[in-house]
């Protein structure tokens, strides 16, 4: 017997690649001469490594990036060709496999022994970019150490083991107006990391610094390259400041359709611990999507779209599911019926991810790289 499954998915995260372009393209303009990277890492913040690097790069991109060696390899096994850089290693790090297939290194410290090791092995020169940490306090050399990694460095370098590419470092507070005295502070540091990289012997071709709220706000940062990465998913980094405001597109869009509609009497308590109780006679709507696909539990409140109509979360949202308070007569089956088309946030309806971020008192880089794999991302091709 045939079977008589749909092909059509249940919930779906729609992929805008003209948005997804247009993004790239007003940064790669406004960033000029310098380059772009477009930061692919973690599943490309949600929206799909492979296709969004391949529409990046078609649109302008001329490099990516890659928190994890394994995830820039699995572009480089999908075919994209172009440069690639590796930045967050651990002592199970395959840098074996990234320097046979041409992938850029971060090397914060002695990691750079083991990349030296690779390159041995390999036979091949590994491409690195050394980290200087200049006030983050994550991975990169603290200054006191630097000069030391620079000589080793300039060591690996002329035994032909290592090619030192670039000079890099992350700023803390380039988000916040408040800490613009900070980016000028790790800006000078950077500058006299580089000058010491090259009383090395290091040549620095690639100075990369600027993320995605520094490459909006702060010209001075673009040097060489930047490293673009919520921004080219059309969400501000900035939360004074709304991405239309930047002239960025959102590229994900997170919609399922209505899976119950019924009756509820004035007083009826919705989902766990009755958090929410219906104040008239209305009906309920059931949303199935919940924590398991994303949606943060947290966010009661948060703005939903269902045909034309703007409504809110109402009570506890569930692993698989939350409800929605219609506001209409008991009787009235004809408002958001089963089938009726959702939006939690997107292009339909024009609920910014935003807003739902607001609501779960989190930032929108967690609320789209934390959609998760049950949800089927739909990419709508560029043209």
């Amino acid at each position: 017997m045939a079977n008589s499954w749909t092909a059509e998915p249940e919930r779906w995260a729609t992929i805008d690649h003209s948005a997804l372009a247009h993004n790239i393209n007003m940064i790669a303009k406004w960033v000029k001469p310098a380059q772009v990277m477009a930061v692919v890492k973690a599943d490309a913040y949600g929206h799909g490594a492979i296709e969004v690097a391949q529409t990046a790069v078609a649109a302008g991109a001329t490099w990516l990036g890659t928190a994890h060696v394994r995830e820039a390899l699995a572009l480089r096994e999908a075919g994209i060709t172009a440069p690639l850089l590796a930045w967050l290693h651990t002592i199970n790090t395959p840098f074996d496999a990234a320097v046979a297939h041409n992938i850029d290194l971060g090397v914060s410290g002695p990691e750079i022994e083991a990349v030296a090791e690779a390159a041995r092995t390999a036979g091949l020169p590994a491409r690195v970019h050394l980290k200087i940490d200049t006030g983050l306090s994550r991975n990169g050399a603290v200054p006191e150490v630097w000069d030391a990694l620079c000589r080793r460095a300039a060591e690996l370098q002329q035994s032909g083991l290592v090619r030192v590419v670039g000079v890099f470092t992350h700023f803390a507070v380039a988000d916040d107006p408040v800490g613009e005295s900070a980016v000028d502070e790790q800006l000078r540091n950077y500058h006299e990391a580089v000058e010491t990289a090259r009383k090395h012997g290091l040549t620095v071709d690639v100075r990369h610094v600027a993320n995605s709220p520094a490459l909006l706000s702060r010209p001075d940062t673009h040097l060489d390259m930047v490293r673009a990465g919520v921004a080219i998913y059309g969400l501000s980094p900035f939360a004074d400041r709304a991405a239309e405001e930047l002239g960025l597109r959102p590229v994900m869009s997170l919609g399922t359709t209505v899976a119950h509609n019924k009756p509820a009497n004035e007083g009826t308590g919705v989902s766990y611990g009755y958090a929410y109780r219906c104040e008239t006679p209305t009906r309920l709507a059931l949303i199935p999507v919940g924590y398991a696909d994303g949606v943060p539990r947290s966010a009661e409140g948060a703005p939903v779209w269902i045909h034309g109509n703007y409504y809110q979360v109402n009570g506890r949202i569930a692993m698989d599911q939350f409800v929605v308070d219609l506001h209409t007569s008991r009787d009235d089956e004809t408002t958001a019926p089963v089938g009726s088309q959702v939006e939690l946030f997107g292009s339909a309806s024009g609920i910014a991810a935003d807003a739902w971020a607001q609501a779960a008192g989190t930032i929108n880089y967690e609320l789209v790289t934390r959609i998760g794999s049950r949800v089927p991302r739909v990419h709508k091709q560029w043209v």
